[in-house]
């Protein structure tokens, strides 16, 4: 395992073009739960430690900008992957300009609709215009390390040790069961005007967040 890893630091992928699209599934999948599971764990603390609450637009436990910001980290700084502390600052950059730009688009062009807002939440200072707050940009930054020497190297292991199909059966499955969520709830409930995942979730008596 030592040796797997020191050859993912030194050396460059050789996976073919399929695996790669697999492996970058399996990215967005972990990404987008990995962002869930931080904000459920933040919102109860932002909260009062008093009640969990439901982020996000879907029914799973999945954040979509999360992922986005994941590919943008990998597509910046796995050439950078020898220098840390590099790849720590280009993710913080480039998260922080993709949350403040996409916070400040949806409030604009929107009606003034926000998915998150750093005025209303615990140690928000650096806030601007509640779209990002120099918390928010650390954070993406330290979740840079963690997808660049944890996530990815653990995803490269399981492509060069899973038989191809396999994985790329399981990779295809996993992003397939997210985009449908995704796709519904983002654009296909607004269209047939059913349910969007916050409306049934509040139905039903879960705590959600909603600005």
């Amino acid at each position: 395992m030592k040796e797997m890893y020191k050859k993912y630091i030194n050396e460059d992928p050789k996976f073919d073009k399929a695996t790669m699209v697999g492996i970058f599934c399996l990215i967005i999948v972990l990404a987008g739960i990995f962002g869930f599971i931080y904000e459920y764990i933040f919102y109860y603390f932002n909260g009062g430690m008093t009640e969990f609450y439901w982020r996000g637009g879907n029914f799973l436990p999945w954040i979509n900008i999360y992922a986005y910001g994941a590919i943008l980290i990998y597509l910046v700084t796995f050439k950078y992957r020898k220098k840390s502390l590099k790849v720590f600052i280009l993710s913080l950059v480039v998260c922080g300009l993709l949350e403040f730009l996409s916070g400040y688009i949806f409030y604009t062009f929107f009606g003034g609709w926000r998915g998150w807002n750093y005025n209303n939440e615990i140690l928000n200072f650096g806030n601007i215009g509640g779209f990002v707050c120099l918390r928010s940009v650390l954070f993406f930054g330290l979740s840079g390390l963690l997808l660049i020497y944890c996530i990815l190297p653990c995803c490269f292991y399981l492509a060069s040790k899973l038989n191809k199909k396999v994985f790329l059966t399981i990779a295809i499955v996993l992003i397939s069961v997210i985009l449908i969520d995704d796709l519904y709830n983002l654009i296909v409930a607004r269209i047939i005007h059913t349910p969007r995942a916050p409306e049934v979730y509040k139905s039903i008596g879960i705590h959600y967040i909603d600005y």
